[in-house]
């Protein structure tokens, strides 16, 4: 049996990729296409994944208080938790589809760290980490909903409370700082423009308003066929 593939939907909070994600798995599965599923962090489900939560509602202190290299570590073990299921789907032959992945490591840990020569080391260290000691799947094609940090900010809001941040609606401390999450956004492009499996897709329309969600699915669709991944 071929490998099956693995596709990440990835983003800043609030940019609807829980939303893409379910609409892209109700969509292959009309298709009979055989879906997996894996939702990054696993808050609720792993003891790596509860680290994270804890660390995303303060208990280790401050967004500068906590090393990126000590806090990707806990990322890193969440999906580490989750080899397994992921292994398994690929051999499987299915389509296996994650909300967020290494990339949002790369990412908002990246722009903890602001010399450039700095962050390529800590990418590579963070590479070496997740694919080599704990040989995590690489994906086959990622998209990055694109959506600006002070939008997304509201978004967040507007989904309600959340259990890791003890049922408060509220925002964590990635989320709180909306400079840092700037940075995380130039990140993220850079990103997109270094990997050759990796595409955007832009959230606002030409004049700056929210695409509807029926139309960012229609444009994920019609970018995964042209890369021939569904």
């Amino acid at each position: 049996m071929n490998r099956g593939k693995f596709i990440v939907i990835d983003g800043l909070d609030g940019s609807g990729k829980a939303t893409q994600t379910k609409l892209l798995i109700d969509y292959l599965k009309k298709q009979k296409r055989q879906v997996e599923t894996v939702d990054f962090p696993q808050y609720y489900k792993t003891f790596f994944g509860h680290l994270v939560g804890r660390y995303l509602k303060g208990d280790f202190g401050g967004l500068n208080d906590v090393s990126p290299y000590l806090a990707s570590l806990t990322y890193a073990g969440d999906r580490w938790q989750a080899k397994e299921k992921m292994e398994n789907a690929l051999k499987k032959g299915k389509i296996l589809i994650a909300n967020r992945y290494t990339s949002s490591s790369m990412a908002f840990m990246g722009a903890k760290i602001t010399k450039k020569l700095k962050r390529e080391k800590f990418f590579q260290w963070l590479t070496e980490l997740e694919f080599k000691i704990y040989s995590i799947p690489r994906e086959d094609f990622l998209i990055y909903l694109s959506v600006p940090p002070k939008i997304g900010q509201q978004l967040v809001l507007n989904k309600g409370a959340r259990k890791y941040m003890g049922n408060k609606k509220k925002h964590d401390i990635h989320e709180a700082n909306i400079k840092y999450m700037e940075t995380v956004e130039k990140v993220y492009l850079d990103l997109v423009k270094r990997f050759k499996n990796w595409d955007k897709i832009e959230c606002l329309d030409e004049k700056g308003n929210l695409k509807t969600i029926p139309a960012i699915h229609r444009e994920i669709l019609k970018l995964l066929k042209e890369k021939n991944i569904v």
